[in-house]
């Protein structure tokens, strides 16, 4: 089944870059890819555009006025969605909660939280202990009562529709592997909220290519959650698409152990992941996901999960502001 059924807003301006990293691949004894998402353009960039074209066009078919997005504090899709809504000419506001145990300034007065005042997003600050969900839930009646049309967007974007925009993704990826003659061994991404691993289960499904070399590494929730919030999104995409979902758990491939103390809270093999893209390519990997899931593709070539020699494709998702 093709896209084209699903209402889109284009964000993206083409597809963004794969690349060969050559200095890192001599290093690693590998030949190291990136699909560089973290170019996607519009708002400090970032792979939520993909779910944000699929997530907008929604909104706009349903005649909505005003969106909602949930998330933490330094939300990159928060982030993205206020600049989506100037682009679109609606209105945006952002419920966050405090899901990373910092309260200094350099956090919370910083990066995306600059970045949504400029947009003009109205953001509403909950504590930790607020359940955000329902406060949006209770907000959008608050703005429907008032006249208003309003769609909520879920964490990271990552509902069934937003997933669509890794399917499209993926067909991507197939066009720019097909065109340059590769062949990958493994497609590695990190994996938060889930919904960039289901949509690119997805969309290898939709191809009718093998799932078994696309893996993620958990970076929010602990690996069992990760797994069971990733194989629901990706059944609720394939139930879009048209395609039986039955063994969607057993599609979803985590690699454990990167995660640290919890989401958002630095460790030793991401800094060390970071500088060595930075001092051997030059590139810029974020510290809340890329970070993490290059130290574990690090780990991972050291102990021989990775083979020498492998055709190696890292998602770099953006999340730098």
């Amino acid at each position: 089944m093709s896209l084209e059924r699903f209402p889109r807003f284009t964000l993206l301006d083409g597809p963004t870059p794969l690349q060969r990293l050559p200095a890192l691949s001599t290093k690693l004894k590998i030949n190291l890819f990136v699909k560089r998402d973290d170019m996607s353009g519009l708002g400090g960039a970032g792979n939520k555009l993909r779910k944000l074209e699929f997530l907008l066009g929604d909104a706009l078919r349903s005649g909505a006025d005003i969106l909602i997005a949930i998330g933490g504090v330094q939300s990159n899709f928060a982030r993205l969605l206020a600049a989506a809504a100037c682009k679109a000419g609606v209105q945006c506001e952002l419920v966050l909660s405090h899901m990373v145990p910092r309260d200094d300034a350099d956090y919370l007065q910083n990066g995306n939280t600059i970045l949504n005042q400029l947009f003009g997003a109205l953001t509403h600050d909950l504590p930790a202990s607020v359940d955000a969900v329902e406060y949006a839930n209770a907000r959008a009646a608050e703005l429907e009562r008032e006249g208003r049309r309003v769609y909520i967007c879920p964490l990271g974007g990552s509902s069934p529709v937003g997933c669509l925009g890794y399917v499209a993704g993926a067909i991507e990826i197939e066009q720019q592997r097909a065109e340059q003659g590769l062949r990958f061994d493994h497609v590695l991404l990190p994996n938060g909220s889930g919904g960039t691993q289901a949509g690119l289960l997805a969309g290898a499904m939709l191809q009718g290519q093998p799932v078994d070399t696309i893996a993620s590494y958990n970076v929010l929730a602990p690996v069992e959650k990760t797994i069971e919030q990733t194989g629901a999104k990706l059944r609720g995409t394939l139930d879009l698409l048209g395609i039986p979902a039955e063994s969607a758990e057993a599609s979803v491939k985590v690699r454990d152990g990167y995660r640290g103390d919890g989401y958002g809270v630095p460790t030793d093999g991401m800094r060390h992941a970071l500088s060595l893209m930075a001092t051997t390519e030059g590139l810029l990997l974020d510290p809340v996901y890329g970070g993490k899931a290059f130290a574990g593709l690090l780990d991972d070539v050291h102990s021989g999960w990775i083979a020498p020699g492998s055709n190696v494709l890292f998602v770099m998702t953006g999340g730098l502001p």
